[in-house]
This record gives structure tokens, C-alpha cells and sequence, in this order.
């Protein structure tokens, strides 16, 4: 295969929780990507796309998660030949204490109230994808 068309790519994960009509939510504080968002991080060097998503959700929220499924894929171009991909998870199982990150604040919302905060972006076209895989 040529140069050309080799495409280096950044994985990372996200992951919807849920239960009844709430759901898990960062209030990122990171200044590249503030507001509402869903918990997650990158795939590291040697771990399996699950473990990882696992693994991001604990740091991240304080709870252990199991069967996350896999909804979708999100990817935007990052330049630089050079592809951004979040795979997108949902769960309702789970146990444990939230605690909230360096990341921000994790909390549990209604969707009603989602419009009370700054949503980070693409929160809408991730919200919706999420919800179909439910």
C-alpha cells in the first residue's frame, strides 16, 4: 500500500449510562471542549477496546460498568492526515459511587434539563446517536 493513503488514527471512547429518564453526564471544564459531554478517553497502547471503555468509566465516574455495548462510531478529521474516532457505548449496568474527575463535575440529568447548560460540541449528534442504541 502507498504512503498516501495510510491515515494515522486517535482512538478513543465515550460512553452513555443510563437508568429510567436519567443520565450520566461531565461538565467538562477542559477549555478545548467545555460543557456537557459523556464520560471517556483514549484507547491505550495494549488494551482491548472494552477494557478500555471500562477502564475510562471508572476514572472518570467512580463506577464499574459491565456489558457496555458498542452504538456507533464518531470520527472527525484532525488534519494533518490524521483521523479523530470515538466509539460510542451505552450501559444501564453499573454499581459504585460517582465521583467526578479532573475532567469535571459527573452527575446524573433528565434530558428535559440538558438546555440548562452549555452543551460541548456535537452534544445533540452524540445524545441521538446514543438513544438509538438503547
Amino acid at each position: 500500500m502507498s504512503e498516501d493513503r495510510i491515515t494515522k488514527v486517535i482512538l478513543s471512547n465515550m460512553c452513555m449510562l443510563y437508568k429510567d429518564d436519567e443520565y450520566l453526564i461531565i461538565n467538562r471544564t477542559k477549555s478545548d471542549w467545555p460543557g456537557l459531554s459523556f464520560p471517556g478517553g483514549h484507547v491505550e497502547d495494549g488494551e482491548t477496546l472494552e477494557e478500555s471503555i471500562i477502564r475510562e468509566m471508572k476514572e472518570e465516574t467512580g463506577l464499574d460498568i459491565k456489558n457496555p455495548r458498542l452504538v456507533g462510531i464518531k470520527d472527525w478529521p484532525w488534519g494533518n492526515n490524521v483521523r479523530y474516532f470515538a466509539l460510542l457505548y451505552v450501559s444501564n449496568e453499573f454499581e459504585g459511587e460517582i465521583i467526578s474527575s479532573k475532567e469535571g463535575e459527573v452527575f446524573r440529568l433528565k434530558e428535559k434539563d440538558f438546555s440548562s447548560y452549555l452543551k460541548s460540541l456535537d452534544f445533540d449528534e452524540l445524545f441521538d446517536m446514543f438513544k438509538k442504541g438503547i
